[in-house]
């Protein structure tokens, strides 16, 4: 009786063991499948990581790349064996041949030589191509200018331009010494746009990309304080719906091989469709690379009716909605 009732006990309990691990093999045996390799190694791509990038946004550009199965089964793998916190910025050459473990060890290792180069917001190409020339990655600012305006690059963009000016986003890069000049620009609008994802209300088409990127540009070299932007951006908007010049400094200066100190009447008077004191409507083109502030800004603009702004002399402009103001404005700012 005793034995019966021992064995009806223990019967139970060992198919609950089996149950529990079948499911464990099962489990182990799907985790290999996601951790193997996607294809025969044929396609390499170069793979940056960038500095502050997290585990979730390493293994999902690994998914979008094609380059790993499962971002589930990557970043579990990551995890269990430590890798998750140790992966070092860089730019690394992965192939479709590299098993998630390889690919692990390989962002990991940190054995990738670059050289860092910074673009600050509201730089423009000629500023942005001597800073590549000085880091030894072009030969000139001509040549850097010359990529910068590859039909084919303006092509895979669908940038409706002569150039990618505007859309080389300002951030600092980690790029190997020989790093393929045409890959750069491609990397560096690239992260433009994967930044601007993040921005609620930025458009699809890209005319109106194109739109959102020059005025954005005019908004970066105009505001002086971050908490401006949306002001100022909402003042170029204001004069847009209703016809009138941008009048911005900003895309005079942009006219000049270095900016002035200070613009004179007959600065304003040059002749040029980026002059938006004479010329109604945007310039044709950005006047530099925005930020995602500005951006965000000039996608989001502050709700007001100002329609002016004049520097105080502390980097805070003084904002008016009537011209009469304005001009009372600039006689107490600037003795105008």
């Amino acid at each position: 009786m005793l034995q019966d009732t021992m064995h009806k006990i223990r019967k139970p309990y060992v198919i609950a063991v089996l149950s529990v691990m079948g499911a464990l093999l099962l489990f182990i045996l799907i985790t290999v499948l996601n951790l193997r390799a996607v294809s025969d190694g044929s396609r390499h791509t170069d793979f940056a990581v960038r500095s502050g990038a997290t585990l979730q946004s390493v293994s999902t550009k690994l998914k979008e790349k094609n380059l790993i199965h499962s971002v589930f089964f990557f970043k579990l793998y990551m995890r269990l064996t430590g890798k998750g916190a140790r992966i070092k910025h860089g730019v690394y050459d992965l192939n479709d041949g590299m098993s998630a473990t390889k690919i692990a060890q390989t962002l990991t290792s940190g054995k990738t030589k670059t050289v860092s180069i910074t673009i600050a917001e509201g730089l423009h190409n000629r500023q942005i191509a001597d800073l590549f020339v000085q880091k030894k990655f072009f030969t000139s600012r001509e040549e850097f200018l010359q990529y910068a305006s590859s039909k084919t690059l303006l092509e895979k963009y669908k940038i409706p331009a002569k150039s990618v000016e505007g859309y080389l986003f300002p951030d600092t890069y980690f790029l190997p010494p020989g790093y393929p000049k045409i890959k750069i620009l491609e990397h560096m609008i690239d992260h433009f746009f994967d930044k601007v994802k993040a921005v609620k209300n930025f458009p699809t088409d890209p005319r109106k990309i194109h739109e959102a990127v020059i005025l954005s540009s005019i908004v970066e070299r105009e505001a002086k304080l971050k908490e401006e932007r949306g002001l100022i951006a909402a003042v170029f908007h204001n004069r847009l719906r209703d016809s009138e010049p941008l009048e911005s400094c900003a895309t005079v200066q942009y006219l000049f091989e270095k900016p002035k100190a200070r613009l004179f009447y007959k600065d304003l008077e040059v002749d040029s469709p980026y002059n938006t004191y004479k010329v109604k409507g945007l310039p044709p083109g950005p006047i530099g690379s925005p930020g995602l502030a500005a951006i965000n800004a000039t996608v989001n603009p502050e709700k007001t009716d100002y329609k002016f702004f004049v520097l105080k002399g502390d980097d805070a402009h003084y904002f008016s909605k009537t011209y009469k103001e304005h001009n009372a404005a600039k006689k107490k700012y600037i003795g105008q």
